[in-house]
């Protein structure tokens, strides 16, 4: 489950933090608190009805088909997006260490940043043709070491690589909140896998400790990473604060490479969901049939992250339409109506109510925001 929590949004915070300003972190804080809500809500649905083995199954519970066919549209596109984000990372960061690197093929010319790109989709290429992810799967599961890894060396590049933390920042920026509320908020995207991993814990007693344990921990890392990136660079810190990073540093090096090795461990695995999708709609289980699709998946993406390169805006949108949606907006809808919650006034009706109408507002407000910002670089 911490392996879900803690992803690329830690890269992130920091730009949230600049984004909104010190106070945002109380957006952080409430943000941690509403997820960790509706990651309960999804828990109780299940425990309603004990068919429920899936998200789009709460959506099917709740509204039938339709439930279920808006629930997958929206958990597909997230996890769509952020296996796109995680194109982007790469390019991003192996610019940022090459800068000088072109690619030049007959009167074909790339440069740098979308040459790396289309070099790390050829690498991924073969993992997307797998059926059994079980290598990658214990892979990525190093992406709790991973996180405390680019925290610590972050603190390193700070403390002992001569950055230091002399950056005061602003108290607000109301014009920034709509992009830090909505990066926050793509912090904590990971509910679509709830209901897989409580039905494979063996004491579903234990998932509410789990749960709380598991947001506490990340909270603590979003927050610490947050502010290091903020008092180390103010301002000026960028969407991914490994970009900020002295790149002659050893502290920095670690830094970049832990965050290049953990995507391309995970793009498969967010995209064979996906796959599934599309290969189960068509109903055909001939390889070459399925070797089209995953390819074809992977050239989509590689090919959004070329035209749209932009991970700070991209994942703001992802956060505000798509992760705000899938975690916060649907478990409390869902769970109102699963459970009968609507019919009677409660503190509960009442709190469900509140955390509805916040997710609307990052909806309208984020996605305006993300893509004014998106026109605007491209």
């Amino acid at each position: 489950m911490w392996c879900s929590l803690s992803g690329v949004g830690l890269l992130s915070v920091p730009y949230a933090l600049s984004s909104g300003g010190w106070l945002s972190l109380i957006l952080l804080l409430t943000i941690a608190a509403a997820t960790f809500f509706t990651g309960l809500l999804i828990k109780w649905c299940m425990d309603i009805d004990s068919e429920i083995t899936s998200y789009p199954d709460i959506g099917e519970r709740a509204y039938g088909p339709v439930g279920r066919a808006i629930v997958s549209i929206f958990m597909y596109l997230e996890l769509y997006f952020v296996a796109t984000g995680f194109l982007i990372l790469e390019g991003d960061n192996l610019y940022n260490l090459f800068p000088n690197m072109g690619f030049e093929y007959s009167w074909i010319n790339i440069s740098g940043r979308e040459g790396f790109v289309v070099i790390v989709s050829l690498i991924i290429l073969p993992t997307v043709w797998l059926k059994d992810l079980s290598m990658l799967s214990y892979v990525s599961a190093t992406g709790v070491l991973a996180s405390l890894v680019i925290i610590g060396s972050v603190l390193w590049t700070g403390a002992a690589d001569g950055v230091g933390f002399n950056e005061k920042g602003r108290a607000l920026n109301l014009n920034g909140i709509p992009t830090a509320f909505s990066l926050y908020t793509f912090c904590y995207c990971a509910h679509p896998v709830f209901p897989t991993l409580y039905t494979s814990m063996k004491d579903k007693r234990q998932f509410n400790k789990i749960l709380l344990f598991c947001f506490v921990l990340c909270t603590t890392g979003y927050t610490l990473m947050a502010i290091l990136g903020y008092l180390m660079y103010g301002e000026h810190v960028m969407s991914q604060v490994t970009l900020n990073l002295p790149i002659e540093e050893i502290g920095s090096k670690i830094a970049i490479y832990t965050t290049l090795v953990n995507p391309v461990t995970k793009y498969a695995l967010m995209v064979t969901p996906i796959v599934s999708a599309i290969e189960n709609r068509l109903t055909c289980n001939k390889k070459p049939v399925s070797f089209l699709i995953r390819t074809m998946v992977l050239i989509s993406t590689a090919t959004v992250a070329l035209v749209v390169p932009f991970f700070g805006d991209l994942m703001s949108l992802v956060g505000a339409l798509l992760s705000n949606t899938c975690s916060i907006i649907l478990p409390c809808i869902c769970y109102l109506k699963i459970s009968g919650t609507y019919k009677r006034w409660s503190y509960e009706l009442v709190a469900i109510i509140g955390i509805i109408l916040m997710g609307i507002a990052i909806v309208i407000f984020g996605t305006y925001a993300s893509v004014e910002q998106i026109v605007e670089h491209l």
